[in-house]
């Protein structure tokens, strides 16, 4: 699930261009063209990346989790370095290829891995919204390294969504807490690596950048999981369907929406609006996998999401 830009990073590391991503100005950064909000970009977005939970628990029941996420990266990674082979978008510097790898294992390669583990031990919805809990920690972490300020407001909604968290893992005191803290680990991992990004990435192309980040993680995920023989699969029309989901849908085509979103929105709208993913995550567990939803978790959830969106909407303080 986490192939996706930084959520906070704007519609200025879009670079390049496209029929599908926009028109460029001389720099090659993508303008933001029109003011209407893209409702016909943003649905399917929602849906790809929210019910994406589902069907990756669904996948477990098929596969090794770093052999299916290996199967996903892969397939997204031919895709999107096809369409940069088309676009003829250039090779990162070399200088920022360390980086690149770096990026790609973490926020890619260990993030979907973690993801995999946790949805066998908790549900799919409660998986979607500690992973989004990323613009929490981009915020604790973007103080600490890149000196950017903590406004009130931010400070409110970190505050809001640690004791949402803090709900959320009273309620696993006595079952899977482990895996609640793995999930929080990917938030962190993932958040991790956009401060990185943000630091070392920001001149690269984004096409091509996310591509390349791809390509070190599928690399990353076959010899992790040749190292380790973790080659269970059961070659079903279901398993095919979770793989083609994955490795289509949910990471070349999601990402590709996703440009298309940031040229048409404003960047603070469009990260406030991803936020509607984890909500079809839980939607889309309680529908689909009958997963429960108490009162509890509720609030639990609602206190996490409030918070995201205070710090998301923090006007910055220079």
């Amino acid at each position: 699930m986490v192939d996706a830009p930084d959520l906070g990073s704007g519609a200025e590391r879009c670079r390049g261009s496209s029929p599908l991503l926009g028109t460029t100005s001389d720099a090659g950064i993508i303008k933001m063209t029109g003011n209407r909000t893209p409702f016909h970009a943003l649905l399917p977005l929602w849906l790809f990346w929210g019910f994406n939970f589902v069907v990756m628990k669904t996948a477990n029941d098929f596969f090794a989790p770093s052999f299916f996420a290996a199967l996903r990266f892969t397939s997204g990674a031919l895709i999107l370095l096809a369409i940069v082979l088309v676009r003829r978008s250039p090779l990162p510097p070399k200088h920022l290829w360390p980086w690149i790898i770096l990026t790609g294992a973490m926020q890619i390669a260990f993030c979907n891995v973690a993801i995999q583990v946790c949805l066998k031990y908790i549900g799919s919805g409660l998986m979607a919204i500690l992973t989004y809990t990323m613009p929490i920690w981009v915020a604790i972490l973007a103080r600490i390294f890149l000196k950017e300020s903590l406004t009130l407001q931010k400070i409110a909604g970190i505050a809001i969504s640690i004791t949402g968290i803090a709900i959320l893992m009273n309620i696993e005191l006595s079952g899977n807490l482990w895996a609640i803290l793995l999930g929080i680990s990917v938030a962190v991992i993932w958040a991790i690596s956009s401060i990185i990004m943000k630091a070392k990435l920001m001149e690269c192309d984004m096409m091509s950048l996310t591509a390349w980040q791809m390509t070190a993680a599928a690399v990353t995920l076959i010899g992790y999981t040749v190292a380790t023989s973790a080659f269970e699969a059961q070659w079903t029309l279901l398993s095919i369907g979770c793989v083609a989901y994955n490795g289509i849908l949910a990471s070349a085509v999601a990402f590709l929406l996703w440009c298309y979103v940031l040229t048409h929105m404003e960047a603070g709208k469009a990260a406030v609006s991803v936020l509607a993913v984890p909500a079809v995550g839980v939607l889309s567990g309680c529908l689909c996998l009958g997963e429960p939803l108490t009162l509890t978790m509720g609030i639990g959830m609602v206190l996490i999401l409030s918070g995201i969106v205070l710090v998301q909407r923090a006007k910055a303080v220079r």
